[in-house]
């Protein structure tokens, strides 16, 4: 991915690399434990889960469901505070465009997908103090 900031030298702005956190277990569990809490929740109301942290190569879909017809592509986050804002508020464009990218492959690889509606969720869960909160955003963008 590229990326680059603005960092302060001396008087002028200069860029600079970005870097990101690499991926430890105990993040990876903890993502997968808020997709099974979000897949639960999805039957809770009435979705089938048709897959869970599909993988293709470089690509992921955390959850695919359907319900009435509409298959939803499910981006899930998962927050243990609020400190760094709503998880949901974390699906930025860039994580849009890949999971647009991402379920046109699941649907090219699927025989019956053409004949259902697509959407895209999302899915916020937090996990706080024992507590689980969890916010489905319907249709939370569009392609």
């Amino acid at each position: 991915m590229k990326c680059s900031y603005l960092r302060p030298i001396g008087d002028a702005l200069q860029t600079g690399p970005c870097y990101s956190r690499p991926m430890t277990k105990a993040t990876n569990a903890f993502g997968e434990l808020g997709e099974r809490i979000a897949a639960r929740w999805l039957e809770q109301q009435g979705y089938t889960v048709l897959a869970r942290r599909w993988r293709s190569g470089h690509r992921d879909i955390d959850v695919i469901a359907q319900r009435d017809g509409t298959v939803a592509f499910v981006e899930v986050k998962t927050r243990a505070a609020l400190e760094f804002g709503d998880p949901v508020e974390a699906v930025h464009a860039a994580k849009q465009r890949s999971l647009v990218r991402s379920a046109r492959e699941w649907m090219a690889r699927e025989r019956n997908s053409a004949s259902h509606d697509v959407r895209f969720d999302v899915i916020g869960v937090l996990l706080h103090d024992r507590k689980v909160w969890v916010r489905h955003i319907e249709s939370a963008f569009m392609v």
